[in-house]
């Protein structure tokens, strides 16, 4: 592969997933000979990057940031910026102003075919990513040039208590250690003393809530209904807040739970699957039980919290989200899937277009070779094998990643050139 052809890379990093995994990023970068700097906002960000000297501390009022930013590229002469999700206030401003002096801009976020793979982007993700422009033709197209098999998941994932871990840890440093960064204001409207607080309840009403769930489940699978499966996501997540047409949770359960109660059939049930993530800050379940009586549909509507997505989804009639990524693993099993927010994965071959009622009636299924051709072309791509939060996750992510970050070319032009890095085949993580 090509690296990257400028006389001196340095990259600017901003700020990325909880836990060490940027740390370990800039390692590797500057181990192939680049240089590296970061800008950190407040504790957290600090406490998770290891070199002093590579550290630029942001603490500025927020309408000054444009202006720092801009100096700063020309002091450090910055080629590359990396960043992770591109819509909170600080990134969208910097990649704005990094595009237009035709600098590139390296975007992480969780995986589109999460969570066995991260995404990696330039200049975009998500409803900003490339793809919402390219066709099923566009990707068979560059696939044409491609002879090798997509990866298979692995067995196993762990993940998620990482995740929690480092959440916690990381509001907690901004929570206790930030009188350096008096004027840092989070890109979240929850002040940072709550969102401590709910990472730690989380993680001790963890065994609980894990019972709760598969109580939930095992009535649902055994129930002998035929089901409806809902894709609930958090909403104070930048798909859900940036790219739908909902400004709360509450009008996409309003929407989902009347069109259910006028289209589906009497003995049709219906099941909300939370997001993982889930911490309580929106009354989500509350929520669906009073809508659920409003419509009349109390007996026939579920709420399952987090957990694992296959055992719902096996027996599920169709689905419906908001733009959730969880939609790839319905449309991978041939599943009806309806989508009321921008997707990278809502391409008219296999997301229905009917109305919601009509859908639950009777919904059409997806073209299932176009969203085999689909999702071979997002894992020869943008999608990288591994993770941010577990030790073993991240080594396999860097493995690919930093090559693909060094190419002057992005991962949709590498594979249409062929220069596409070879993906190693996925193995079993634990």
């Amino acid at each position: 592969m090509p690296f990257n052809s400028k006389p001196e890379a340095v990259f600017l990093f901003l700020q990325g997933p909880h836990g060490p995994f940027f740390d370990r990023l800039g390692r590797m970068l500057r181990a192939a000979g680049a240089k590296v700097w970061r800008v950190g906002f407040n504790a957290g960000d600090r406490a998770f990057w290891f070199d002093a000297a590579s550290y630029v501390p942001f603490r500025g009022q927020p309408e000054t940031w444009p202006d720092v930013f801009a100096a700063l590229l020309d002091e450090k002469n910055v080629t590359d910026i990396v960043l992770y999700g591109d819509t909170r206030p600080i990134h969208a401003e910097a990649a704005r102003i990094a595009k237009a002096r035709g600098l590139t801009v390296h975007v992480f976020e969780e995986g589109y075919m999460r969570p066995y793979w991260v995404t990696y982007e330039r200049d975009g993700s998500n409803g900003n990513s490339r793809l919402m422009d390219m066709s099923i033709a566009d990707m068979q197209a560059a696939l044409a040039l491609s002879d090798m098999e997509a990866p298979l998941p692995p067995a196993h994932w762990g993940d998620m208590r990482h995740h929690v871990f480092y959440g916690a840890l990381y509001h907690f440093c901004v929570l206790a250690l930030n009188r350096a960064y008096r004027s840092f204001r989070p890109h979240r409207a929850l002040p940072v003393t709550k969102e401590f607080q709910l990472y730690v309840r989380r993680l001790l009403l963890m065994p609980l809530q894990g019972l709760d769930r598969r109580i939930a489940t095992w009535r649902i699978r055994t129930g002998g209904f035929p089901y409806h499966l809902a894709l609930l996501q958090l909403e104070h997540d930048s798909s859900f807040q940036a790219h739908s047409p909902f400004a709360t949770m509450t009008e996409f359960l309003e929407v989902i739970i009347a069109g259910f109660a006028k289209g589906a059939p009497g003995h049709h049930h219906l099941v909300f699957k939370a997001h993982p993530l889930e911490d309580g800050r929106v009354p989500v379940r509350r929520d669906v039980r009073r809508l659920a009586r409003r419509h009349g549909v109390s007996d026939r509507v579920h709420y399952v919290r987090g957990g694992k997505l296959a055992q719902l989804l096996n027996d599920a009639r169709t689905a419906v989200t908001v733009n959730s990524t969880a939609g790839q693993q319905v449309l991978w099993r041939g599943i009806p899937l309806k989508v009321f927010g921008d997707a990278v994965y809502a391409k008219p071959e296999f997301v229905s277009t009917q109305p919601l009622a009509a859908f639950f009636a009777g919904a059409t299924r997806p073209d299932n070779r176009a969203y085999k051709d689909y999702r071979r072309f997002l894992l020869e791509t943008s999608q990288v094998a591994g993770g941010f939060y577990s030790a073993r996750a991240r080594r396999q992510l860097l493995r690919h990643v930093v090559d693909m970050m060094l190419s002057p070319e992005d991962p949709y032009e590498a594979l249409k050139s062929g220069t596409a890095a070879p993906r190693q085949q996925l193995r079993a993580v634990t």
